[in-house]
């Protein structure tokens, strides 16, 4: 009877413990985003999204070579992320753009949130404004948010004078979601 309860008591340990654990599929941190590291080589691309599909130019990631851009496909097809790679001696990947809603930061941003989550979890380091958009950068992060100025007041749209925190709506939307390593 003794080994039966620590049998049992043995299994909710492990049940515990196990359930405990933080999905990280789909989690954006600094340094990760889902399996993908900083560091991970090019060449290490099939092996570390093994269950999905990489796209790229095959032979030059077998190479070693680092191809332009490498995308990473779920098996149903579905676009998860976008990577480029640097030109190291042994090249890593540079920027992500995350396509997937399902990929969140640590604080919970991620392509279905809007300004307010990113001013509400970030101070805003700084705000480039581009032709079509508007590129904020959170303070002591490499992650950066995309907002088509589609989302801005009408008298915003179309200039290119630099854009306060304060004139971008609550409501915009993140048009893309991006990791930059160096």
């Amino acid at each position: 009877m003794k080994k039966i309860s620590r049998v049992i008591a043995l299994v909710l340990g492990f049940v515990l413990i196990h359930s405990c654990q933080k999905d990280t599929t789909f989690l954006i941190t600094e340094t990760s985003v889902g399996p993908l590291t900083k560091s991970t080589a090019v060449r290490e691309m099939e092996s570390t999204f093994i269950n999905d599909s990489v796209v790229g130019d095959t032979v030059r990631i077998n190479l070693g070579v680092s191809p332009k851009k490498i995308e990473i496909y779920e098996k149903g097809g579905k676009h998860l992320l976008t990577l480029t790679a640097n030109s190291d001696s042994i090249p890593t990947v540079e920027n992500v753009r995350v396509m997937d809603p399902r990929y969140v930061t640590e604080k919970g941003i991620g392509l279905k949130s809007t300004f307010k989550d990113i001013q509400n979890k970030y101070d805003i380091k700084k705000i480039v404004t581009t032709l079509n958009s508007i590129v904020v950068f959170p303070k002591g992060s490499n992650l950066y948010f995309t907002i088509d100025k589609e989302q801005l007041p009408e008298n915003l749209r179309f200039s290119t004078s630099d854009i306060e925190a304060v004139q971008i709506p609550d409501d915009a939307k993140i048009k893309y979601l991006m990791l930059g390593w160096e």
